[in-house]
């Protein structure tokens, strides 16, 4: 099979002719590992909830408090990773493997030095970060050591992102994946250790995540350093000093979705403000209801990993027709997955929440809102591959606009007052109109064809 692929991916960088059915098989084949991928991810997040939530809930509050200030740092994290992972895609498809192989270079020493400074800053906020998200005395104390723990683990983290979207870049969608369920089971092995055996609780899930990261991103490494085909740094003695024009093109791509970061996921952070104030009960379920969503819509995101892929290959190839072909098949790949998981979660809701929280109130408001939620899933999905498509086109200035209108002016100025009236329901009824409108405009973009216009 990985024969195969290599040869679908070498007809799009030599001009070759792709048939529908080919086209087809290999954004199956790009998707299926990154999609294992991004469940092996998520599944550690459900270990993490599912472990601490038996603790109680104001153990798992205090995660729920703090976890949109990680995917804040995280969002950092996958934009400067972007900046240079596009160019890498872009040189591969132009057959280039010489020039990708120095933007990685350039890429280790920007990355990681960002990711450090983004941990730097993450720990010296950690201890009034609790208390500035309105969180109770109850909960404070330990959501502080969870953010402070995961903050310092940060490089790591940046390490293990990058080198998982050099590998895809260049078509390689089997290492990152078995590597990120190897993660998924370390994970499971030291939080126990960490959690109930060391008797560390919270603390201990961040420790036995942050550990699971750092053996994982050096594990990445290894293999893209020493044996990756296309991008194994052996191959030629090259310089790690970044170009000024590498770092230009890095940030054309990357500015616009690190901005995007900030005012989205600051939507996310002020959406923990909303909730905060409904109580305990009701941000454990917000919590645990976002993570059991997850495994819903990381499938999606894993198929936009690959739409990142083949469009940004196809492009670096100047073949339009056959990026925007691709776009379109894996948009309706991940509508079409997220639709059927959706219509599980719908079923099965008090169950997922069952796994992670043994407190009915909370399992009952969880199911509530994620059957709410199961009504976005495919627009969201849209949103989702189409926004990866975009990134591998290098257009990301428009795309972040629309991301960041749609969720501070459909989802969280109304999210303001509905919540105040209808609790925490009404929030995620807020959120649910959100996705729909946000998948809605990414269509309309992807129809008009304005994404490459300067390619």
């Amino acid at each position: 099979m990985s024969a195969t692929k290599d040869i679908l991916l070498g007809q799009i960088r030599s001009g070759g002719v792709l048939t529908t059915g080919q086209q087809v098989k290999l954004c199956l084949m790009l998707s299926y590992p990154a999609i294992l991928a991004q469940l092996s991810s998520v599944m550690m997040q459900y270990i993490d909830s599912a472990m601490v939530g038996h603790l109680g809930a104001a153990a798992g509050a205090s995660i729920g408090l703090v976890s949109t200030c990680m995917w804040l740092m995280g969002g950092f994290g996958m934009a400067a990773t972007s900046g240079f992972s596009v160019q890498v895609a872009h040189r591969i498809g132009g057959n280039d493997f010489k020039g990708a192989r120095a933007v990685l270079r350039q890429a280790l020493v920007c990355v990681l030095g960002f990711g450090l400074v983004i941990g730097l800053l993450g720990a010296a906020v950690s201890q009034q970060l609790p208390v500035w998200l309105g969180g109770g005395e109850d909960i404070v104390a330990d959501a502080s050591r969870y953010f402070l723990i995961l903050s310092l683990f940060m490089p790591a983290m940046f390490l293990d992102w990058m080198c998982a979207a050099m590998l895809q870049a260049s078509g390689n969608m089997k290492v990152p994946s078995l590597l990120s369920i190897g993660m998924c089971l370390m994970d499971v092995v030291f939080n126990y250790l960490f959690i109930y055996k060391l008797e560390m609780g919270v603390a201990g899930a961040a420790l036995g995540s942050g550990l699971a990261e750092v053996i994982t991103g050096l594990l990445m490494f290894s293999f893209l350093a020493f044996r990756s085909k296309e991008l194994s740094l052996t191959q030629e003695k090259g310089s790690f000093h970044p170009e000024e024009t590498t770092v230009k093109k890095a940030l054309n791509i990357s500015a616009p979705m690190a901005l995007q970061n900030i005012l989205l996921r600051g939507g996310y952070i002020c959406a923990t403000v909303i909730v905060a104030p409904l109580g305990t009960i009701a941000i454990a379920a917000n919590s645990f209801a976002i993570t059991a969503e997850s495994l819903c819509y990381m499938p999606g995101v894993g198929i936009a990993d690959a739409a990142t892929t083949l469009v940004g290959q196809s492009v670096g190839a100047r073949r339009k027709e056959l990026a925007t072909r691709f776009a379109w098949i894996t948009a309706f790949m991940g509508m079409s997955v997220m639709g059927f998981l959706a219509v599980l979660m719908y079923f099965f809701a008090p169950q997922m929440m069952g796994v992670m929280s043994p407190d009915v109130p909370v399992i009952e408001l969880g199911a509530r809102v994620l059957r709410i939620e199961a009504f976005a899933e495919v627009g969201y999905a849209a949103s989702l591959v189409i926004y990866g498509a975009f990134v591998g086109a290098g257009d990301t200035r428009w795309p972040s606009v629309m991301n960041f209108g749609s969720m501070w002016v459909v989802r969280i100025l109304p999210a303001i007052f509905i919540t105040r009236m209808y609790g925490l329901v009404g929030f995620w009824v807020c959120m649910a109109v959100e996705l729909t409108f946000r998948g809605m405009l990414f269509l309309i973009r992807l129809y008009r064809g304005s994404w490459l216009k300067n390619v």
